[in-house]
């Protein structure tokens, strides 16, 4: 059996996991936004490297490809849908330096869920049951595949282990992220990251933030980004500006926040990530059958 095929069968069983993960947790499953006025910037993340955002003019209204449905999901959950999810593709122009990594690609996609009135808590009893599942799953109907691919997918134990930003850049250095990946064989949540302005910042503590990402061991890296969100107008303009964004491209969200939004947490899972872990692939680009790796040319 190829690769190829072998990524394909555990792609689509990633997909029929997460959707029927969600539903049975009484989520309701919206279709993705590919263009709109507004997406996630992406920044002032340290760790972003997208060089630009990508954009198409229609009837003479600029448009932007989704980079992450963050403000898309507060605007559902002000609809009235409180426990949303998507499968969302991402367009993400990294800078070609990424294609050493192993890990990035410029179009992907996401398992994206939001949860209104969650706290970070919710999120890591939530998303850890959902990553053990997820791995009983594939070792159990996907054991000869990993046998070709000469994968031995361990085992995960609950609950797992949390660590600040601040102490793993203390123990590993700048490059923590990896450092603490390679040498921890269970998945992990780092908290407290200093991110974009829908991340919200700890009322008690000033400088520290309630999000959180989880990696996976073994070297593969981040596997979900999310964070409880910011809901309050003034702290969300206030923010904006300290981060020098041009708060018109924000407008149509912004309206709204005006008029209230309402407290919520969530993240984003990468699929591509998830089959490159639970395969064992050297690149995330192997697990595509149609590479979208930064760097290297379209072919198909």
């Amino acid at each position: 059996m190829k690769d190829e095929k072998i990524y394909t069968k555990l792609t689509s069983s990633v997909l029929k996991y997460s959707t029927d993960f969600f539903h049975e947790k009484g989520f309701v499953q919206l279709m993705p936004v590919i263009l709109s006025p507004v997406t996630d910037p992406l920044g002032p993340d340290p760790g972003s490297s997208v060089i630009k955002t990508g954009e198409v003019e229609y009837l003479g209204q600029k448009l932007s490809l989704t980079q992450s449905m963050i403000l898309h999901k507060q605007i559902a959950i002000r609809a009235g849908i409180e426990k949303l999810f998507i499968i969302s593709p991402n367009i993400r122009l990294e800078h070609p330096k990424r294609k050493k990594t192993g890990r990035h690609l410029f179009e992907f996609s996401q398992v994206d869920f939001e949860i209104a009135h969650a706290k970070k808590e919710d999120v890591y009893k939530l998303m850890e049951e959902f990553l053990v599942g997820l791995v009983k799953k594939i070792k159990k109907e996907h054991n000869e595949e990993l046998g070709l691919l000469d994968r031995k997918l361990p085992d995960i134990k609950t609950p797992f282990s949390k660590f600040t930003t601040t102490k793993l850049k203390e123990r590993y250095g700048k490059e923590w992220e990896m450092s603490a990946s390679i040498e921890e064989k269970q998945p992990f949540w780092t908290i407290s990251h200093k991110r974009e302005f829908y991340d919200k910042e700890d009322p008690e503590k000033p400088g520290e933030y309630l999000n959180y990402d989880l990696v996976y061991p073994e070297g593969f890296g981040e596997a979900l980004s999310g964070a409880e969100r910011e809901h309050e107008f003034s702290s969300i303009i206030r923010k904006i500006k300290g981060d020098e964004l041009d708060k018109t491209r924000y407008a149509p969200y912004l309206e709204l926040a005006k008029k209230g939004l309402i407290p919520s947490a969530g993240g984003g899972c990468g699929v591509e990530r998830m089959v490159r872990y639970l395969s064992g692939a050297k690149h995330i680009g192997d697990v595509q059958l149609f590479r979208r790796v930064p760097g290297e040319s379209v072919l198909v």
